[in-house]
C-alpha cells in the first residue's frame, strides 16, 4: 500500500502533466483547429489524467469509519 505522501506527489505530477496537456490541446485548437487527429489524441490523454486525479483524490479523501454505522 502507498502512503500518503506517494500519493500526493503522483497526483501533483499528474496535475502538472494535465496543465501541460491542457495548455498543448489549447494551442493546438487555436493555431490549427483543422488538426483533428492531433486533438483527439491530447483529449483521450486528458480524460485518462481526470480520471487518474479523480482516483486519486478518492484514496486521499477516503471516508473513515466503518460502513455499517
Amino acid at each position: 500500500m502507498r502512503t500518503d505522501n506517494q500519493i500526493k506527489r503522483k497526483l501533483n505530477e499528474l496535475l502538472i502533466s494535465r496543465q501541460s496537456i491542457a495548455a498543448r490541446y489549447t494551442g493546438l485548437t487555436e493555431t490549427n483547429p483543422d488538426n483533428v487527429e492531433q486533438a483527439k489524441a491530447l483529449q483521450s490523454q486528458l480524460d485518462r489524467l481526470d480520471e487518474s486525479i479523480s482516483l486519486l483524490q478518492w484514496v486521499l479523501d477516503e471516508p473513515t469509519g466503518t460502513y455499517h454505522a
